[in-house]
């Protein structure tokens, strides 16, 4: 094995160590537990994240990753705008349902937690959810809708608002506060907010 591969599946194993650990800890997680793990030393932790937050940062970032792949998987190009946003409401609806949905919940809590106390971390933390963003905006924009097509600001701006809608039915469904929001409710809910919103002008 290389050493670029001893180092990546290192940063693997930390990855799913601080995963388990983080979600059931919360920002109480033990680096000495996480490293214990994957097997590994403290040392790498740092030799590999920086500290901490760095590792809490790449866990985030690591998570969306995947989870904005399969989005692009679940949304066709051929959808007009408003199909393509039910489309991508029904793919976060079906998430609540997975088996890591109330570990991941805690994740985010314990990532945002983290960055109001620690501002270089939120800062961070922004630019990663917004280079997401921007990748999903790449996916509505230009689709049809109401007679012409989405521009790139419109899909941005989208983007963001079917963001926050998505994000806070999600744990509204994980703390199940929400019971009644199926995967009909998350479409119309999104499909709403499409329709609205592009009807302004922006």
């Amino acid at each position: 094995m290389t050493r670029a591969e001893a180092k990546e599946r290192n940063r693997r194993a930390l990855l799913d160590a601080a995963f388990q650990v983080v979600s059931r800890d919360g920002h109480q997680a033990r680096l000495d537990e996480v490293a214990a793990r994957a097997g590994l030393t403290t040392g790498a932790v740092y030799s590999l994240f920086g500290s901490k937050n760095g590792l809490v940062l790449a866990l985030v970032t690591d998570y969306l990753r995947p989870y904005y792949e399969e989005i692009e998987q679940a949304v066709p190009a051929e959808l007009d705008l408003l199909d393509a946003v039910e489309a991508f409401a029904r793919h976060a609806r079906r998430g609540c349902d997975a088996p890591d949905a109330r570990a991941v919940l805690s994740l985010q809590i314990t990532a945002l937690d983290m960055a109001l106390h620690d501002p270089d971390l939120g800062a961070r933390l922004a630019a990663s959810v917004r280079s997401q963003e921007n990748q999903l905006a790449e996916l509505f924009a230009g689709r049809a809708h109401d007679g012409g097509v989405v521009t790139p600001d419109q899909a941005r701006r989208l983007v963001t608002a079917l963001r926050a809608l998505l994000v806070g039915l999600t744990q509204g469904v994980t703390l199940a506060l929400a019971p009644e929001a199926d995967e009909q409710y998350f479409a119309d809910a999104a499909r709403a907010l499409a329709s609205g919103f592009l009807s302004r002008k922006v």
